[in-house]
């Protein structure tokens, strides 16, 4: 049963996973999982392929049903949160796979992100009462806002199937932040950028914790992009956390260098 909202006291986590378990069948996808993410941090959830961190991001999104444990969101519980009401508690995410309305304007997209903190109603909309006017010029502001600062005020009229797969990306990363997220979970950010894109994409996230003062929970596989902007790593291995600490802390670890980052560098 989900927990009245509250205040969360100073110095409780913004997030805490507790204890959550998945069963898909036979098939453990998630045994026991908890860690705490401070608010202001940028936390990396790594691991192998099939290590559950997509899964945990799903449940956190309320896509997946939990068999147990909780997730609690300052203070709250979410878990009989409906899914279409993950964002308006301050919920954003990118996806592994990109998500966004390809035959859509880039505005288009990012506005979709905005309509999460609309506060006109169905029946307001569908009349085009003139409150619905005056909610939809704020919510294009505040996309041009977000294009700005992602820098893509030059493409917010071009289809966004139609732009590089790093520009997709920042579209994607805009839709998710045009909701105002309190938590930002980034699903493999990385994946698919060369070089140049890689320095960016560490320059903008660590700009969104630090200037925009959201915290960020970061699945990726490029273990210098996690090293270098993880202030905590959590680490998974078949469904189980295996560690959980500092960069310096989980690149010692044993069980970490033996599941993911290869026995055969310290054999």
């Amino acid at each position: 049963m989900a927990s009245p909202s509250r205040p969360a006291p100073a110095g409780e986590p913004l997030l805490s996973v507790r204890g959550v378990s998945v069963r898909f069948g036979g098939i453990v996808a998630l045994d026991n999982v908890g860690f705490d993410v401070a608010r202001g941090d940028i936390c990396g959830l790594i691991g192998p392929n099939g290590a559950g961190k997509t899964t945990l991001f799903n449940c956190m999104s309320r896509l997946y049903q939990y068999q147990s444990g909780d997730i609690v969101l300052e203070g709250r519980s979410i878990t009989d949160v409906p899914v279409h009401r993950i964002a308006a508690l301050g919920l954003g995410r990118t996806f592994q796979n990109l998500a966004m309305f390809h035959r859509m304007s880039v505005i288009d997209n990012v506005m979709v992100g905005a309509h999460a903190r609309s506060g006109a109603g169905f029946v307001a909309s569908a009349l085009r009462l003139p409150m619905v006017g005056a909610e939809e010029k704020r919510l294009r502001e505040r996309a041009h806002e977000i294009m700005a600062y992602l820098g893509l005020l030059p493409v917010a009229r071009r289809l966004a199937g139609d732009l590089p797969f790093a520009t997709q990306k920042r579209i994607e990363l805009g839709r998710a932040l045009a909701a105002e997220p309190k938590l930002l979970m980034l699903d493999e950010p990385a994946a698919g950028l060369n070089h140049e894109e890689l320095a960016a994409l560490d320059d903008v996230i660590r700009d969104i914790r630090d200037r925009l003062r959201i915290t960020i929970l970061l699945v990726e596989h490029h273990m210098s992009l996690v090293m270098s902007l993880s202030d905590h790593i959590v680490v998974l291995n078949f469904g189980r956390k295996i560690a959980e600490g500092t960069p310096e802390h989980i690149q010692r670890h044993p069980d970490v260098i033996e599941a993911y980052l290869g026995a055969g560098t310290h054999a």
